[in-house]
């Protein structure tokens, strides 16, 4: 098992994860902190939301678990919602900066 490629696609395929208020991935919005992959191919996403108390954060934590599932050799996902280190715009890429007007 190739993990780095592993990574790659699951990184691939969690842009195609639209936060749900703001129409932007998650991965350009710079929610997603870290991917682990074990030897088993387990993987464990760790990630943050635009703020704490987010109602949305429920079907966030499935889509991003069923995207990752997608990947090829993928056995299973953990979804870890953490608020250290807090989200700020500054995570943004240019991209989502761009798309929402901040600059």
């Amino acid at each position: 098992m190739d993990k780095e490629k592993m990574k790659e696609e699951i990184m691939e395929a969690l842009e195609e994860v639209e936060d749900p208020e703001l129409h932007i991935d998650i991965v350009n919005l710079g929610l997603v902190y870290g991917v682990d992959i074990d030897d088993e191919a387990n993987v464990k996403i760790t990630m943050t939301l635009t703020a704490m108390g987010c109602p949305l954060a429920g079907m966030i934590n499935e889509m991003v678990t069923n995207a990752v599932k997608q990947v090829d050799g993928v056995k299973d996902v953990e979804v870890e919602i953490v608020w250290n280190p807090p989200w700020t715009k500054d995570r943004m890429s240019r991209y989502a900066k761009m798309a929402l007007g901040i600059h």
